[in-house]
Formats: C-alpha cells, structure tokens, sequence
C-alpha cells in the first residue's frame, strides 16, 4: 500500500513538473514565438543569412525598405540617397549593425509571423507595415544638420508618433560600410539609445519644479542681481554674461545660471529627483518593441553640485526621446502620450501619467514662449508659433553641446521637437536655425497635404 502511495505521489509530482514546464514553453512561445521563428537559421525567410521577404514604408506608404528584391537578395531602398541616409537609423541595414532599426526588431511583423501558421507564407511575400516616421521629415531634418554630429527629433504630442528622428553621422544602407572603418557613433541611434550633457534645456525640468512646489508669492516677487558669477561657499556658478537684475521669467529667457542656482537650492535634492522622475527624464519608454535609454541624473545635497545639477550639468545627462516626451506633457496640458514607432491609422495614443498640473503647464508653456518673443526674435522663426530654450552643455575636453528644444502650437501640426549638436558650440547661435530650418520645411509639407 505504502508502495503504491510513493508511486502516486511520484506520478503527481511528475504530472505537477509537466505541467509547470508547458505552462513554461507556452508562455514563452507566445513571447518569444516571433524571435524563434525569424532566427538566421531558417532557410525559409533567410537566403545566404538574408530576409528574404517583407516591405518597410513610412508612414505615408512611400517604400523605405524591400527585402529580397536587391542584388545577391539583399534589400532594395529608396532611389533617393538623401532619404536613406536620413532614415538608416529607422530602418536598419542588411547586416543588422543599427540595433534599434525596424530591420533588427521587427523582423517577425517584416516576415508576416503569427502564433498559428508561424512564418509560412504561400506567397513568399511576408508582410508590409509602416513605420511612424515621414521619410520627408527625415530628409528634411538631415538636410538642415549640415553635417553636424549629432540628432534631429520630432514627435506628436497628441499622437504619439515619432515623426522624426536622425543621427549623424549616418551611412547608406544601400552599400552598408565596413564597420572597422566608420566613424564612432555612425551606427548609434542617437535619438533612442544617446545619452548627453543638457545643459541649459534642462532649466525647463526645473521651471517645472519649481512652479509645483515653491510658494507662488515666491515665484511672483523672485529677484536675483548677475554680475556674472554667484559664490556658493567659497566657489563660482558662471554665466556667460552679467544679466543684471532679472526676474523668474527673465531667469529663464536669460538662462541665468545664478538665478536657478538659487532656485534649485530653494526646490532641494530630494523634489528635484522626484520631478525629474516624475517627468519622465528616468523613463525607459518600450515603442512597439524597441525601448530608448533612460536619462541619468543625480542631486546631490552639497549646495554647489546641487546647483549645477540643476543648470544641466554636474552628472546630468538626458535621452532625447524622453525629453521630447516630457516637452509634450507641457504642450498637451500636463499629461503627454507614449511614444511609438509603428504607424497607425487610428487618432490618439495612451497617456502617460500626468506629469504636471494643467495650470502648471499653462505657466511654463507662456515662459517658454516668453524666451522667444523676449529673448531668441520671433523673427527668426517666421510663421512659427514656437514654444523653446536653448542649450549649451559644457562638455569636458570638448566643444559644448547645442540644443534647442521646444514645441509648436499648430492645428495640424502639434509637434514637439529637439535638435542637439555634438561638441559645437552654442544653441542659439547653431541648433536653434537647423530647427528653424527643420520645422519649416515639416509645417510647408503638413500644409501641402491639408490643402
């Protein structure tokens, strides 16, 4: 009896494992089924390590990308040089070098996959899809980089949309290069996966802050005389130039540094984490399968590094992608929309968590607008109603970097958007045109198609 009780026990404990291991497998196969099945070593998708199948276009239908249909089986790209360049780091090579590309991470939407019939295809066609980028944003936004080492962004606050995103220096994927000869970065989707020095487009992360959580009284009243430099304890926060008395407003527009030295010390370590947080500046955000690269930031209690972590310097260092998110929270009344890569048809997105009050956005959207029509000449952006501030980064051993980020209030065009260049120098004087130059030509496109 004792015998037969072991056996039984025996057998459930084996029946237990069975079924624990294909709860396993079946679990894992409807996550990693896609992955499996478009493994190099398929033959059926795959010739001489090739996809063999499957059409990538942008989101307008325009042809980025035709496997299997070059010389020797390799892809066929767009006849216009220019476009694929602006968009190798979107669609990716043949060889896989751009990890973050449609070619690398979507190759079971590219081959037709699905959980019952897996990559079979009668046709040997696999699938077609758009991406959620405007080949002609994209060309527009590498024309006006102008060889600048660095990136150009644009996304719909209302959507969700990735519209645009280019890194330099690129490559043509259409005679993909030797990767022992690139230069460093060519194969990096800076707008995803970099990481860099915000410097001063950080203030509006701070602007933020310290809208939600100082008294407003503080805020109306605040004063602060520059002559250039502040002492904190004995050491330096710089400006470029004594701005003289400004008030919170003027804080910004000048991009005083001493003034949101000041600021930042009155917000304090622990708020300003849980607004860079709370903002989405340590979000890894997953778009259709592809994930960017969370910012890093660190404030520390000692009033002068406290104070340049808030500037945008110290150890701060931001993606872009999530900045551009964050933008579109203060364009979109507090709460913004989850980026995405893939193309839909269907309006509206999935909002984030609410970043900041509706009020709070109100302000910082008018002080943003403020830098502008004070600060930077509405006439150097004609015709656009642009919301922005711009960035110079202090880099060690190099140039600065040159941001400008801001956002447009326009019916058919509510983008936000940033451009940053690498070891350049200052943003007003070089990132602030190309975005000029970007988003016109972005806003003469959208009001073609709505004619």
């Amino acid at each position: 009896m004792k015998k037969l009780e072991r056996r039984a026990i025996l057998c459930l404990i084996l029946a237990i494992g069975l079924t624990f291991g294909l709860c396993v497998y079946c679990f894992r196969y409807v996550r990693d089924g896609g992955t499996w099945a478009t493994f190099y070593a398929n033959q059926h998708i795959f010739t001489n390590g090739k996809l063999n199948r499957g059409r990538i276009y942008d989101r307008n239908g325009v042809l980025l990308a035709s496997n299997g249909k070059g010389q020797d089986g390799s892809p066929l790209y767009s006849s216009d040089e220019m476009v694929r360049r602006a968009t190798a780091h979107a669609v990716g090579d043949i060889n896989g070098n751009v990890s973050t590309s449609a070619e690398s991470v979507f190759k079971d939407k590219i081959v037709g996959y699905n959980l019952l019939t897996g990559t079979y295809d009668t046709a040997g066609r696999g699938n077609s899809f758009r991406l959620s980028i405007d080949s002609r944003f994209c060309k527009a936004a590498y024309e006006a980089l102008a060889g600048y080492n660095g990136l150009a962004g644009v996304y719909n606050y209302e959507t969700g949309e990735i519209v645009c995103m280019v890194s330099t220096p690129t490559f043509d994927p259409a005679y993909p290069p030797d990767v022992s000869t690139v230069e460093s970065g060519t194969f990096l989707n800076k707008f995803l996966k970099g990481r860099f020095v915000p410097g001063s487009v950080f203030k509006i992360l701070t602007t933020t802050a310290a809208v939600e959580t100082l008294d407003e009284d503080y805020l109306k009243k605040f004063k602060f005389h520059c002559t250039g430099t502040t002492d904190i304890y004995g050491e330096k926060i710089v400006c470029s130039r004594a701005h003289g008395d400004v008030d919170f407003k003027g804080a910004l527009s000048q991009s005083c540094n001493g003034a949101y030295a000041v600021i930042t010390r009155k917000i304090g370590a622990k708020k300003m984490e849980k607004y860079t947080k709370k903002c989405g500046l340590m979000t890894a955000y997953d778009m259709d399968g592809v994930t960017n690269t969370k910012g890093i930031y660190e404030f520390p209690k000692a009033p002068l590094n406290l104070a340049w972590a808030g500037i945008g310097q110290w150890k701060d260092v931001t993606n872009p992608c999530s900045f551009l998110v964050f933008l579109g929270a203060i364009a979109n009344d507090g709460v913004s929309v989850q980026p995405r890569l893939m193309y839909t048809p269907i309006s509206g997105g999935v909002s984030t968590n609410r970043m900041m009050s509706k009020k709070t956005a109100k302000q910082v959207r008018s002080m943003l607008r403020n830098d502008v029509t004070s600060h930077y000449g509405q006439n150097n952006f004609p015709g656009l109603k642009i919301y922005a501030k711009t960035g110079t980064a202090e880099v060690a051993g190099s140039q600065p970097n040159a941001w400008f980020a801001g956002f447009i209030k326009n019916k058919n065009c509510p983008y936000a958007f940033v451009v940053c260049l690498q070891d350049a120098g200052y943003g007003l004087r070089l990132a602030a045109p190309i975005a000029n130059r970007m988003m016109q030509q972005i806003v003469a496109y959208e009001k073609e198609d709505h004619k």
